[in-house]
């Protein structure tokens, strides 16, 4: 059923994925990571976010309330490696503060995250040995991070309700979405948190507090809304705090509808409504398989199965598709 690319090319760090606009996954979960309470045992999770699912179903997971980033290996479901952080809450180069996102940089075998609390973003070496990070971007209240094929890193800033693109090593960036202030105007972003960037250099931005998901074109001096185009309410039309996002190359998008405990799909071209996949339908918040509690980051590994970071559930779920 899936299509996916041979080679390592990456867009947002991620394999290329088709997925059938018709495609559907079990709506019981399997927690292949936490699952067992919150705390900051190896078994455990404390409010995860963002997380990245490698070619070989390595899971990187932002562990926000425990300080650290932590990885499943695929099938090793008692417990994960931490690989960053750890150190106690602090802004050492060896210590995390409420870390939010992460992606996998495969050349140079490192780590991107935004250090949310120590307003920078950090790269940490995926060498065994490692001990701490460098600082590659300081003074941004980031949220997001996502990179392209040419290296570009982009940025949210949930503080000046921007997205920059950056050179690695360069410190300003270029805006790409944003930079007006905050507000609900095409112009303008609330609250923006993850991001995703296509093939096009396309940015997609999850506009938290406006309820909507946005796509700024390269070069386009505002926004499109691709999703939530009704406000905040929990009808097909509505999104609620949306959070994690994911394009397939059909152009159909894939968000964490957080306040609605549920992952929708928008196909391309269809605006005014989305399909719930997963979670929703009625089932409301909980710790069932089929349930979520503040869904926030959410990836596909290459073979088209869905994982989502069930915040308040302190577990990472994984949906196979059907």
């Amino acid at each position: 059923m899936i299509s996916i690319t041979n080679n390592r090319h990456y867009l947002s760090g991620l394999p290329k994925i088709n997925i059938p606009a018709n495609a559907n996954w079990t709506q019981q979960g399997v927690p292949i990571a936490g699952g067992h309470g919150g705390g900051n045992g190896t078994n455990q999770l404390y409010w995860p976010h963002g997380i990245f699912v490698d070619d070989d179903q390595t899971v990187v997971i932002v562990d926000h309330a425990n300080n650290r980033i932590i990885q499943w290996k695929n099938g090793h479901t008692t417990s994960g490696k931490i690989v960053a952080g750890d150190k106690g809450l602090g802004n050492r180069y060896n210590q995390l503060d409420h870390p939010t996102d992460v992606l996998i940089d495969e050349e140079t075998d490192s780590l991107i995250i935004c250090d949310k609390g120590n307003q920078r973003v950090v790269r940490w070496s995926r060498r065994s040995g490692t001990t701490q990070g460098e600082i590659l971007i300081d003074n941004i209240k980031c949220f997001g991070v996502a990179m392209d094929e040419r290296k570009y890193l982009y940025v949210s800033d949930d503080g000046k309700h921007e997205v920059r693109r950056y050179q690695l090593g360069e410190k300003n960036g270029t805006l790409v979405a944003g930079g007006n202030g905050k507000g609900d105007g095409l112009n303008r972003l609330n609250k923006p948190r993850y991001l995703f960037v296509d093939r096009d250099h396309s940015v997609y931005v999850s506009d938290e507090q406006n309820h909507r998901v946005m796509k700024w074109n390269k070069g386009a001096k505002e926004g499109i809304m691709v999703a939530g185009e009704k406000g905040m309410g929990n009808a097909s039309t509505h999104l609620s705090y949306p959070n994690g996002l994911f394009v397939d190359t059909l152009g159909t998008l894939y968000v964490a509808d957080s306040s609605n405990n549920r992952v929708m799909r928008w196909t391309q071209g269809d605006k005014k409504q989305g399909t719930v996949i997963v979670g929703g339908n009625g089932k409301g918040k909980g710790a069932g398989a089929d349930q979520f509690n503040i869904p926030s980051g959410l990836s596909f590994d290459r073979y088209g199965n869905l994982y989502v970071a069930d915040q308040y559930n302190n577990r990472v779920q994984r949906f196979s598709i059907e």
